[in-house]
């Protein structure tokens, strides 16, 4: 996969994102189906096949249990140029999530992300949104000060996973990245995506594939209908898909490139977004 900047970070990120949740989390989430924790080999190999196929994002938080943990005891073996993501605001333990924007926190939360993950500074860090998105943008001390940690070399790009279209428009004037949703049933967020662009800001794309739910759609091919669909806005930097099923990466991987080499052909025609969305 050819590498897409992240905004003007620095960064260069694969279109195609690997998330991180399901490496520790089975609790409290939306997904269709239950499922159990991978083993270290199974998680590891998966990893091994993201790199495989081009993909070079992961997307990690504290509100994911032991994702972090896990992922930094396995990228000790499995050593390549990640880009990692990774979040402050949220944290999930006992089955119960809590918020803390504070600034003691968001201190405590990055110091606690760089030893977890055995990085001397993290790639992107990310505002965890509880809802209130300009609330906490606005009265909480977590964006201040990560722009304090960032000036002093411990975080590389700034942004927030935001939950509203008035906060990832106001996210997209003050950090240097936004995660939004965007999917075939919730668009809302698009005017986001494109002031983004518009501002030269990173875009990371959350619940692309509606967090397995594709399957209750009537689309022949769901999966291609997703990818078309987000990979059609020139602003989209990535988008994180969450997998712990090889096969189901892997054919994920070849939709994203199918995807991708369309949406080019389509440009050289002289169209700017793909028919039909």
């Amino acid at each position: 996969m050819e590498l897409r900047p992240l905004g003007a970070t620095g960064l260069r990120v694969s279109p195609l994102g690997l998330g991180t949740v399901k490496f520790g989390r089975n609790q409290g989430v939306k997904y269709p189906q239950p499922f159990a924790l991978p083993s270290d080999q199974e998680a590891l190999a998966l990893l091994d096949l993201a790199w495989d196929l081009g993909i070079n994002l992961l997307d990690t938080a504290p509100a994911y249990g032991e994702s972090e943990e896990r992922l930094g005891r396995l990228l000790r073996q499995c050593r390549r140029d990640w880009v990692i993501v990774t979040k402050v605001g949220e944290e999930f333990h006992h089955g119960v999530s809590r918020f803390d924007f504070s600034a003691a926190a968001t201190r405590a939360s990055v110091e606690r992300s760089l030893r977890r993950l055995g990085v001397a500074t993290l790639d992107a860090v990310l505002i965890h949104s509880s809802g209130a998105d300009q609330a906490i943008l606005e009265q909480e001390a977590v964006l201040p000060t990560l722009r304090d940690l960032q000036q002093a070399g411990l975080v590389r790009a700034v942004g927030m996973s935001t939950k509203t279209v008035a906060g990832g428009l106001q996210a997209v004037e003050c950090c240097d990245l936004v995660m939004a949703t965007y999917n075939l049933r919730q668009r809302e967020e698009l005017p986001v995506i494109r002031a983004a662009h518009a501002a030269g800001k990173g875009v990371l794309i959350k619940k692309g594939l509606l967090s397995g739910h594709l399957s209750n759609l009537t689309q022949v091919d769901p999966v291609r209908a997703a990818l078309q669909l987000v990979y059609a806005e020139p602003g989209v930097s990535s988008i994180v898909i969450g997998a712990l099923n090889p096969v189901h990466l892997r054919a994920n991987a070849a939709v994203a490139e199918w995807a991708l080499g369309e949406r080019c052909s389509t440009r050289r025609c002289g169209h700017n977004e793909l028919s039909g969305f």
